[in-house]
């Protein structure tokens, strides 16, 4: 049989090792699935994926010059069936209660006459208070200033 790159075809699980899995193919090739390329998910030991004579489906990624030949059993999965981070495009998401990168002080949806140059300015005001507060708790703790340390020296 001719194996081509991007072909997904069925292998049996002849070894395991902690780094991947080696799969028997048609016509007497084996090829390598690499610990990575066992599940969606992290995979800390592929003993609890795979077991020595498990018929798997994978998916040539490539084939080497020296005749080697990569697989991927996470790509050869139906697309469905992948967990996604993602969200799909065009589909609506409930609104976050807190949006990341938001700060204290400033409510999460942006106001229909505040400009960007008003949320930058509010932005900055919070981003002083804070690092002002920063400061004197520093100075509290330490009993002085770094910049009156510093000048010590």
């Amino acid at each position: 049989m001719s194996f081509e790159v991007g072909t997904i075809v069925e292998g049996k699980v002849t070894g395991i090792t902690k780094f991947g899995a080696f799969v028997d193919l048609e016509g007497g090739k084996t090829g390598m699935v690499h610990i990575s390329e066992v599940a969606t998910t992290y995979v800390n030991d592929i003993k609890e994926h795979l077991t020595e004579g498990q018929t798997v489906k994978v998916k040539i990624l490539s084939i080497g010059d020296d005749g080697k030949i990569s697989l991927s059993i996470k790509k050869a999965l139906p697309q469905q069936s992948k967990p996604s981070n993602r969200p799909e495009r065009g589909r609506s998401q409930k609104p976050q209660t807190a949006r990341p990168g938001s700060f204290e002080g400033q409510q999460s949806k942006k106001s229909e006459n505040s400009s960007f140059e008003d949320m930058l300015s509010k932005f900055k005001q919070a981003s002083d208070e804070k690092m002002s507060d920063l400061k004197k708790t520093e100075t509290r703790r330490n009993g002085y200033s770094r910049r009156s340390n510093s000048q010590k020296n």
